[in-house]
């Protein structure tokens, strides 16, 4: 692996098919990128490739195989999906169908046991939906695979369902009320009706949980391994990582320093999940960084004003209709919190992204922004709102983001997690502004494309070319077209995926497209998403991944 410090090799990749992505776009180039000292020297035709051979120059000619500006990720939660992947027990629909699947999964990790005291199942986010049950699982039918050991099914990352054991270990029983706030959202603890005893599910309560915890070996491990298979071989030059631990970065960074070939990482410290935010924005006085700031920095802070759909803890311009009694979702800051992190990451020179899913939570918030002032200004520091793009029922949603003048940062991966279930959650309201990229492009915003991945993600969430099929097809989990009108094309779903993603997090001067100056992260895929059929577009694949001129993946041929 490269040794991020040395003076990056004189590159001339060349290829039939560059895609430069620019602002001006030319169709593709027939040439060659000379790339020195980690950055885009020029881009020369094939006439001029030639002259530039020397015997100092690596070429590397991958002929028809087209080449793209290397895949700008905004936001991601790297640490708890690597984690997630080595030590959970993988449940997820559709190769667990059903009850009975998951109780013979989770069965078979139970020797594992021995060493973490649990068994921790990662399922879908809205699991209900993707079982043939159409339901949770039950804590009864998770006492039938061990009524002494716990088991926890985590639901995506809003909600998860405890056998009794679990609940005993988390002190959850009918006298246990949850706290007002957690770190995503606002915990409930679901009861029966009869006897108002805990059913098992609970939502926005993973971070109040006693699982085990990793030691530092372990998540090394689990990020070398993950971030490879899930971001480099995917072509992801760049991650807007939202922080789980400070171990986590610190692992983090010791693999940049060790030349490991990871993504450029721009971390979003989670308040308080990581740190309180006081010792966020102060963050140097708490730990410290040794690897290049253009490869790992502390880009923002990461707040929640409200939790996820599946929980129905969003909070919505609606009622709730599948659960009793009806409620809209709950916003999980006040105002007092919105004005103290606005000043903080303002004097920190920090980005601040706020979770916000609900349309309600999203105008509340921007009210609160335009008030205390951090919208609109110098690129890098605009406040982001997370999901603002995913769902907007009335345009004087939009109105309020102008108002405010947030950043949008969308996830076209939902579209197909669970696009089509707004109905079911949200009755007619619910069919309306799903994932609006059609008009919010014509309409003049610039949007990125996130994978979001967390504990329950789809797997190929982390692959950008899922992420434009997304765009172009509109197809969701149960293979339903939602409204085709607001499909892009497979140019502009692709500069979500670049340009967008750079732009999210203020750095579209430097990356995400190939021009002459910037970057020299780059991803070659093995066919031209351009020509490929919408049905192809999700089966593209990365073949090669330089960041900063160096190989950082190469796939190796079947």
């Amino acid at each position: 692996m490269p040794d991020p410090a040395a003076q990056p090799e004189e590159v001339l990749l060349v290829s039939r098919r560059i895609h430069p992505m620019a602002a001006d776009p030319n169709g593709a180039i027939d040439g060659a990128l000379l790339l020195r000292g980690g950055r885009i020297d020029s881009i020369v035709p094939r006439t001029e490739v030639d002259s530039l051979r020397t015997a100092e120059t690596r070429v590397i000619d991958v002929g028809e195989r087209p080449v793209l500006p290397g895949f700008v990720d905004p936001h991601a939660h790297v640490e708890v999906a690597c984690r997630a992947s080595f030590g959970t027990v993988d449940v997820r629909a559709p190769e667990v169908s059903s009850v009975a699947d998951l109780q013979e999964r989770l069965a078979a990790g139970l020797p594992d046991a021995e060493a973490t005291g649990w068994v921790i199942g990662q399922g879908n986010l809205f699991y209900d939906r993707k079982i043939a049950e159409g339901r949770l699982p039950t804590r009864e039918e998770l006492d039938k695979v061990s009524r002494t050991v716990p088991i926890a099914v985590r639901a995506g990352g809003h909600v998860t369902v405890l056998n009794t054991a679990a609940m005993e270990k988390a002190g959850i029983d009918r006298d246990y009320r949850p706290p007002e706030h957690s770190v995503t959202g606002k915990p409930i603890v679901e009861r029966c009706n009869c006897h108002d005893e805990p059913t098992g599910v609970v939502k926005e309560m993973d971070a109040l949980l006693p699982f085990p915890t990793d030691d530092r070996a372990a998540i090394t491990a689990a990020l070398r391994t993950g971030m490879r298979d899930m971001f480099t071989s995917n072509g992801v030059t760049t991650i807007g990582e939202i922080s789980e631990s400070v171990e986590g970065i610190s692992c983090m960074d010791s693999l940049v320093q060790g030349g490991e070939g990871i993504p450029r990482m721009r971390v979003y410290l989670w308040a308080p999940g990581t740190l309180p935010i006081e010792d966020g924005c102060d963050w140097r006085s708490h730990f410290s960084l040794a690897a290049p700031e253009d490869r790992l920095r502390v880009q923002g802070i990461k707040l929640f004003a409200d939790g996820g759909y599946s929980a129905a803890s969003a909070a919505v311009n609606s009622d709730y209709v599948h659960v009793e009694p009806r409620h809209s979702g709950a916003i999980a800051l006040n105002e007092g919190e919105v004005e103290k992190a606005v000043g903080l990451t303002g004097d920190a020179r920090l980005q601040l992204a706020i979770h916000a899913n609900g349309d309600r939570a999203q105008e509340w918030l921007c009210d609160m922004i335009e008030k205390h002032g951090r919208g609109a200004g110098e690129p890098g520091l605009r406040t982001r709102i997370e999901h603002a793009g995913n769902f907007r029922p009335e345009t004087r949603t939009s109105d309020a983001w102008t108002r405010a003048g947030i950043v949008p940062a969308p996830q076209p991966v939902f579209l197909y997690t669970f696009g089509d279930y707004f109905v079911d959650y949200l009755g007619e309201y619910g069919a309306r502004g799903r994932f609006p990229f059609r008009t919010l492009l014509d309409d003049g915003w610039t949007l990125s494309a996130s994978s979001d991945v967390w504990v329950g993600s789809e797997r190929e969430a982390t692959n950008p070319l899922f992420g434009v099929w997304c765009c172009v097809a509109r197809e969701t989990y149960a293979g339903k077209v939602i409204d085709l009108d607001q499909a892009l094309t497979v140019d502009e779903a692709l500069r979500l995926h670049t340009i967008g993603g750079a732009a999210a997090m203020g750095e579209s001067d430097v990356k995400g497209s190939l021009e002459p100056g910037k970057l020299a992260d780059v991803a070659v895929l093995d066919r031209d998403p351009y020509t490929a059929s919408t049905g192809d577009l999700r089966h593209i694949r990365t073949d090669l991944t330089l960041i900063g001129g160096e190989v950082a993946y190469e796939r190796v041929p079947a």
